[in-house]
């Protein structure tokens, strides 16, 4: 399983962004897959994650009517739509798959993407 996230970059407090991580290799559908971020210094902290047929979503309490993840399994692609954005919500944004069932901890993941970077001016 290869992953690859994109989509980072700057934009004003209020905006919007939205991050695609493209995966490769094993059946798209037998994954799901999460987003996390890091700030230098802290954590790696669950975003938001989706099942492996979309039919469930789960986010972090500080972006749930923000942010909304979904996939295509036909494109093997995931998306991270994130609108009014804070800028407390600058950081290297990461996709990660686990097999089968999804998770909020990111030591149960078994594949991460490189990370794409999110700077969100004030």
């Amino acid at each position: 399983v290869q992953l690859q996230a994109s989509g980072g970059g700057l934009v004003q407090a209020g905006g919007s962004l939205r991050l695609p991580c493209v995966h490769s290799g094993r059946a798209f559908g037998s994954i799901a897959v999460g987003w996390f971020r890091q700030v230098p210094g802290k954590e790696r902290e669950f975003v938001a994650a989706i099942t492996r047929n979309g039919g469930t979503t789960d986010y972090t309490d500080s972006v749930k009517g923000r942010f909304t993840i979904s996939r295509d399994n036909a494109k093997s692609t995931v998306y991270l739509q994130m609108n009014s954005l804070k800028p407390e919500g600058t950081a290297v944004y990461y996709c990660a798959a686990k097999i089968w069932i999804g998770s909020r901890l990111p030591g149960q993941y078994d594949y991460w993407g490189q990370g794409t970077l999110v700077t969100v001016s004030s």
